[in-house]
Parts: C-alpha cells; structure tokens; sequence
C-alpha cells in the first residue's frame, strides 16, 4: 500500500517525469546513450541486421545497459527520490 501510494504520489507531482528527464540528461552527458548505441550496431552488424530482432536486441542489451549506469548517476537519483520521500512524509 506505501509504494503504491509513493508511486501516486510521484505521478501526481510531476516528480516522476522530472526524474525521468534527469536521467536522460545524466546518460547523455556520461555517454552512455552513446555507447549503448555502438554496442547495438555493432551486435547488428555482426549477426546481419535481419537477423536480430528487436526483442533479441532488448534482451541482450539490458544487463549490459544496467550494468553500464555510472554509479555517480544511480546515487543521483537515489538523493532526488528519498528527498521528494521526505518531503512528501511532511
């Protein structure tokens, strides 16, 4: 019931699509988003570009991807989340 009401309550704020965008910017700016893009065309060019499919494409490179967050950018977003807890507890 607590998470479903803290998920809510992020929705609700906005908070949600501002942690969102926070997370763009910081993987854009860590190049991240661009080395997620090398090791995709570099998967599909050494299969064949027809014989990946998207959902083989996705399952491949998700734990490489979660992996790759810089840990700078998880704790980012852990300080954003428990401050909106905070202030949403008051």
């Amino acid at each position: 019931m607590m998470l479903y009401k803290f998920t809510f309550q992020l929705i609700e704020s906005g908070e949600k699509e501002k942690l969102k965008e926070l997370l763009r910017e910081r993987l854009i700016e860590c190049g991240w988003k661009d080395e997620m893009k090398g090791y995709c065309r570099a998967l599909t060019r050494k299969r064949g570009r027809a014989d990946v499919t998207l959902d083989e494409l996705i399952r491949t490179i998700t734990p490489k991807g979660r992996s790759s967050v810089p840990d700078s950018v998880k704790a980012e977003l852990l300080q954003r989340i428990r401050s909106f807890l905070l202030s949403a507890a008051l």
